[in-house]
């Protein structure tokens, strides 16, 4: 990793996110940058957000230009306040939709990562709300770490990779080796076996093991798991185990790689208690 870029909205989940991605900086000492988008609300967003009455132009303008040099002093507070760390933090802010200023910005940074937290702030301040995390992790060029709750990268020692380990792009696995050797811990790797997505454990064990050889990934379990569905079988899996973090490969708009369909990735984000590890197999 070269650029951790995290989305901040100065949420609770973005504050968790921040201090993820700080963990993984110092063990890189690659650059962080803290990105956060001011989203130009119009009088209907006002009355959505539950304000009370219908604010003027002049309100709305007094309001926003507030807000900018409210942000820009916390900014600036954060930099100075990580200025001595053995890595490279900036910041930056802009405006406009909070997705497409993501995805602009992954691309100008060339971020290697995306530590974001899945769940924004409520109000006008709301930036990474659900549908820009689904949408960031659907369509990514990079990996993305999706986080919920207070945890480091020292405290994730069970990684589980969820695949049915048909053609598994090579970059996937690259990246994945890499999080894996960062953060130092273990992986587990699993194959769900539904009943619309039945598959013989002899066949799916056979997959697993070329995986294993092909890639020379070192697991410390490999395991064909049987749920009602692949959303519920990771789920229940990463809790059997024991699991610190999810990992998945997604096939952006259509789904997961051969494994998962539909709005798989974005459920598996939504309900994980854990963080979640995902990348878009590129086609």
């Amino acid at each position: 990793m070269k650029t951790i870029l995290v989305p901040y909205d100065f949420s609770e989940e973005a504050g968790y996110a921040f201090e993820f991605a700080k963990g993984l900086a110092e063990k890189t000492k690659n650059k962080l940058e803290l990105f956060h988008v001011i989203e130009l609300p119009t009088p209907q967003s006002f009355n959505s957000y539950g304000e009370v009455g219908a604010f003027s132009s002049e309100g709305t303008q007094i309001f926003m230009i507030e807000l900018i040099e409210k942000r820009k002093k916390q900014m600036a507070a954060l930099e100075e306040s990580l200025k001595n760390e053995p890595y490279k933090f900036e910041t930056k802010i802009v405006f406009g939709n909070p997705f497409a200023g993501i995805t602009k910005e992954i691309i100008e940074a060339k971020a290697d990562i995306v530590v974001m937290g899945s769940k924004g702030s409520s109000g006008l301040e709301e930036v990474l709300i659900g549908s820009n995390t689904e949408k960031v992790v659907r369509n990514a060029s990079c990996p993305v770490i999706t986080i919920k709750s207070a945890v480091l990268p020292k405290d994730i020692h069970k990684v589980v990779f969820a695949s049915d380990f048909n053609e598994v792009p090579e970059e996937v696995i690259k990246r994945l080796k890499a999080a894996i050797e960062t953060i130092d811990a273990e992986l587990h790797l699993v194959k769900i076996n539904t009943p619309s997505m039945f598959e013989g454990s002899r066949a799916s064990m056979e997959k697993i093991n070329d995986f294993l050889r092909d890639y020379k990934i070192k697991a410390s379990s490999n395991t064909v798991y049987n749920s009602a569905t692949e959303e519920d079988g990771i789920l229940e899996y990463a809790d059997d185990i024991d699991a610190d973090m999810i990992a998945m490969s997604t096939h952006g708009r259509t789904g997961f790689l051969h494994l998962l369909s539909g709005s798989i990735a974005e459920d598996v984000v939504n309900a994980a208690k854990r963080p979640v590890w995902t990348m878009k197999a590129k086609k």
